[in-house]
């Protein structure tokens, strides 16, 4: 499928270094290491969770992560969906999609974010929404669950009410 593509990590599109810097002294905040780490570690992880971005920075409490991610995300360098249950996922805000992913095997897959177009625009036309493509998460199953399921788990799919 030419518009979905698993997870894996490109820094073709990242910002120049600086631009944290930029930012955060235009609202009269300091640069931190702390700030650079979580940063650094959402570009290098591409989706993670807070969780895992503490896991990959040293003597960076979960507390500073989270508050750090909300700040980088209030100044438009950061974005998150929620990938299922659980804690938010967070990208570099450049990097721009949407989600598929998996209910069997939580497998989550990158798509073109003009697929969701048609939609936007109806939306748009009928209700004056404007949709948030950062946001956007699409769930079922994948090719290889899909395959696996019998006629039953089929229609339990189909009457399922979420």
């Amino acid at each position: 499928m030419a518009w979905m593509a698993t997870h894996q990590r490109t820094h073709e599109a990242r910002p120049a270094a600086g631009e944290l810097a930029v930012r955060l002294r235009e609202l009269g905040l300091r640069v931190t290491p702390q700030r650079e780490q979580v940063l650094d570690a959402v570009r290098a992880l591409g989706h993670a969770t807070p969780e895992q971005i503490c896991e990959s920075v040293d003597g960076v409490d979960v507390t500073t992560v989270y508050r750090t991610l909300e700040l980088l995300e209030q100044i438009g360098l950061v974005r998150h969906a929620h990938l299922g249950h659980g804690a938010p996922s967070y990208r570099p805000a450049e990097d721009d999609h949407i989600h598929v992913v998996c209910h069997a095997c939580g497998a989550v897959v990158d798509a073109d974010p003009t697929l969701v177009e048609p939609l936007a625009r109806r939306l748009l036309a009928d209700n004056g929404f404007v949709l948030d493509r950062s946001h956007f998460t699409v769930f079922g199953r994948c090719g290889d669950c899909a395959a696996e399921q019998t006629p039953a788990t089929k229609r339990s799919d189909i009457s399922h009410d979420h």
